[in-house]
């Protein structure tokens, strides 16, 4: 890492698979924050929990589609690390993660908070920030149950808020114009920021609705049974 080596070429060097070396650093920090001390330490704390974990109940079903159940797990760290270096809290990103990798697409509260090995109040403050993000939403099961779901219209929806704040951002630069006097350089430089925050925003709103539309869009069968 400190030589600036591609995953490929560490996982060459060490005669590993690429995707070993990408989920070693991805779970411990990232390729900016990595620190093989701490790393390796961590790395010792998980095994020390995974010896003092109870051994597995024979009678517990197999993962569904034949997956390795350790496999799932670490992918789940992966992901959540993704999500942390975008800047949500780490139990925000553990419970979206766990969302995202449910073949349902969704969980209950104590179903997340059994999934995590957390507490239901942890659980809770993380799906109110990721509700109000517009990054899930939540209905009532049968059993009237609140579930909180993951699906395609969700990450549309989430775009497009996103979208609408940045907008927002360029309106508030334009206002300072005036204010600030039109032939300032303050002023010009926030008008820069408006013009370029308006095109950012105009074209994630754009790309959204166009991906919206081709990739949900079921192809049409005729007569004949061709697509």
């Amino acid at each position: 890492m400190a030589d600036g080596l591609a995953y490929a070429e560490i996982a060459r060097g060490l005669d590993r698979p690429t995707s070993t070396i990408t989920r070693e650093v991805m779970r411990n920090g990232g390729p900016t924050a990595y620190r093989a001390g701490l790393a390796h330490r961590a790395t010792e704390r998980r095994a020390h929990r995974r010896r003092r974990t109870a051994p597995r109940d024979s009678n517990t079903p197999p993962q569904a589609y034949g997956r390795d159940a350790e496999a799932v797990r670490e992918y789940e760290e992966v992901f959540a690390t993704v999500f942390i270096q975008t800047g949500l809290p780490k139990m925000t990103a553990l419970v979206l993660a766990s969302l995202y990798t449910t073949d349902a697409g969704s969980l209950t509260a104590s179903e997340l908070a059994g999934r995590l090995q957390v507490s239901p109040a942890s659980v809770s403050k993380a799906i109110t920030f990721l509700e109000s993000q517009g990054l899930i939403r939540r209905e009532r099961d049968e059993r009237r149950r609140e579930r909180y779901i993951v699906d395609d219209d969700v990450m549309y929806q989430s775009t497009m808020a996103s979208a609408r704040a940045t907008a927002h951002l360029g309106e508030v630069a334009r206002q300072g114009v005036g204010i600030l006097g039109s032939d300032s350089p303050a002023a010009a430089r926030l008008e820069s920021i408006a013009r370029f925050v308006d095109f950012v925003s105009e074209s994630i709103a754009r790309a959204a609705d166009q991906a919206r539309e081709i990739l949900h869009t079921k192809p049409e069968t005729t007569s004949d049974g061709t697509t």
